[in-house]
């Protein structure tokens, strides 16, 4: 007789100095069926990171640093779960900073509840199918998927693009392994966040063809999605800015009013 094994709890970290709300959250999500941990400051929140949970709650007025460089550095670590800022601040600025760090959500205090719980199942749902993710590739799926930077194998069949030689992908190459949730250019493997990996995944899926706002929105973020549409252009900007920077022969094009569209870089060098 196979025994179930029992489903793991959605893991929550809450990132907060005001014991008042820190509490107030905690019992309200445990009684949601969360795993939550409360830590007062940005050196503990980094280490509570590490452990990888599926949600972070983050207050940007730490008493040690702030707020929005912890969630900076999580997201240079590696980090991939889902990063909510819950802050009294309601300046813009601080706002597009936060979401240009790689937080996924901006909820400023004070907030409704039920409002606050939506967007923490959305991030948890995401985050469920990120972190949860498949097992290393093997067998078959091991033959298809892209070999790390320092092994020898063809590029992606997704990119249109061919190895000069066996062993040594084509300078400036864009590769993307859907299963594995890596990319590479070239030979450099890229550290994209949640958002810009899927972004991306989705217009190298319709390569040459425009991808409407509202696809982006309804796939990479969520269709039930209740805040502005302005963190899909910052997200936008920073996968721009990693590509550019790692030399992709690829260009992300803006087709205004519509959406955008993945397609070769006709002025990327040889």
């Amino acid at each position: 007789m196979t025994t179930a094994t029992p489903a793991t709890p959605t893991t929550v970290l809450i990132v907060e100095d005001d014991e008042d709300i820190a509490l107030t959250l905690k019992r309200m999500l445990e009684r949601q069926g969360y795993a939550v941990t409360w830590v007062t400051t940005g050196a503990e929140a980094l280490e509570a990171i590490r452990a990888v949970p599926h949600v972070v709650l983050l207050d940007l007025g730490l008493p040690d640093m702030d707020g929005l460089d912890v969630c900076r550095q999580a997201r240079e670590e590696g980090y991939d779960g889902g990063i909510m800022i819950l802050t009294a601040r309601s300046d813009e600025l601080d706002r597009v900073v936060g979401l240009d760090y790689g937080a996924d959500d901006y909820l400023p205090k004070p907030f409704p509840i039920a409002e606050m719980q939506a967007r923490v199942r959305a991030l948890a749902r995401r985050a469920a199918r990120t972190l949860g993710g498949a097992p290393a590739p093997t067998g078959a799926d091991e033959a298809a998927a892209p070999p790390p930077p320092a092994a020898s194998a063809p590029s992606s069949p997704s990119t249109g693009h061919t190895a000069p030689a066996p062993g040594a992908p084509a300078a400036g190459a864009l590769r993307v392994n859907t299963a594995a949730r890596r990319v590479w250019v070239g030979e450099q493997e890229l550290t994209l966040t949640t958002k810009e990996f899927g972004v991306l995944a989705l217009l190298d899926a319709e390569r040459g063809s425009v991808v409407t706002r509202e696809t982006l929105m309804a796939t990479v973020w969520d269709e039930n999605w209740f805040g502005s549409t302005k963190t899909l252009d910052v997200t936008m900007g920073r996968l721009r800015a990693k590509l550019e920077d790692a030399g992709a022969d690829v260009e992300v094009v803006t087709v205004r009013g519509v959406g955008f569209r993945l397609e070769d870089d006709t002025c990327a060098p040889d």
